[in-house]
């Protein structure tokens, strides 16, 4: 379903992210994982794409077998790094023919310990247009083309310090396309409300997805502000984290954490709610059941 038509749907729209396994092993426990999520019957997922060519490849196989065996919407990501314009033409004519409605177009890092030219996409609004200009080629099955998403940093980009110039960036890919955003994970939602207040003054008007992921262990929260191009955690969550003695006492906290920004957002009428689940299922899904009453509206 074309991304315009699952927000036209309904919001805030719920929604998971997956990243394609490294053995076969990691694949069946995927899988099994991947149907728990089916019985939440969020509007979409998405899956990752690595930067080396394998992973990529596995992208391609999971985004194809979740399209093809479950009943859930995948959105892929596509990245500008390590790509020419004829692959990214490939890229979209193979999802194209398995009628994949969306794409998340990223700028992506290189392989570790690789070096990319830039080549045909050294920013992301340059893939954005590229995505466009196949859609108004026609040949998707949908006369609108592939819906595009981007990402957004509410806590900013530590590529880009000026916080004007980044807005800027994001206005491009926008006008270039996009259909909507989805932001990296953040933890205190006033970095994320200040953001899409930003966004509104800077004229950008597409729906704004939050991404949120619960601190679920002492190394996930060691690492995490490392992986996620530098999360901020706010005081507060610093102080509960102090007071927890083992690994289970911090996945109560993270999940209650996550839970309570969860009904913020929605309270606050965001535009739906993006979990990066790390190929986990169980304390997602508690959150996301936890928030039954609010899905339907009845805010508490």
């Amino acid at each position: 379903m074309h991304i315009d038509d699952i927000f036209a749907r309904g919001r805030p729209t719920f929604s998971f992210e997956f990243f394609p396994p490294r053995n076969a092993d990691a694949w069946t426990g995927l899988f099994a994982e991947i149907r728990r999520f089916t019985d939440l019957s969020p509007d979409f997922v998405s899956v990752t794409y690595g930067a080396g060519g394998s992973t990529r490849e596995k992208t391609h196989e999971l985004v194809v077998r979740v399209r093809e065996e479950t009943p859930l919407d995948p959105i892929p990501h596509l990245t500008c790094v390590c790509h020419t314009r004829d692959e990214i033409h490939r890229i979209l004519s193979a999802y194209a023919r398995h009628n994949i409605s969306n794409v998340m177009a990223l700028g992506g890092d290189p392989p570790r310990g690789q070096e990319c030219d830039p080549g045909d996409f050294p920013h992301a609004s340059d893939l954005v247009q590229a995505i466009v200009e196949f859609n108004r080629a026609g040949l998707h099955p949908d006369s609108r083309g592939f819906g595009i998403g981007v990402a957004g940093f509410p806590e900013g980009h530590p590529a880009t310090p000026n916080r004007i110039a980044e807005l800027d960036y994001l206005r491009r890919k926008v006008d270039a396309g996009a259909h909507y955003i989805c932001t990296q994970l953040f933890f205190d939602n006033r970095d994320f409300f200040d953001f899409r207040e930003r966004c509104a003054i800077s004229g950008i008007t597409v729906p704004i997805v939050a991404g949120l992921m619960p601190i679920l262990s002492l190394q996930s929260f060691r690492r995490t502000p490392e992986l996620a191009l530098g999360a901020r955690y706010p005081a507060e969550l610093l102080r509960r984290m102090q007071r927890c003695s083992n690994d289970q006492e911090i996945a109560a906290t993270g999940m209650e954490w996550t839970l309570a920004q969860c009904r913020e957002l929605i309270r606050e009428g965001v535009d739906g709610i993006h979990f990066y689940t790390l190929n986990r299922s169980t304390a997602t899904e508690e959150i996301f059941r936890s928030l039954s009453d609010v899905r339907r509206g009845a805010i508490s």
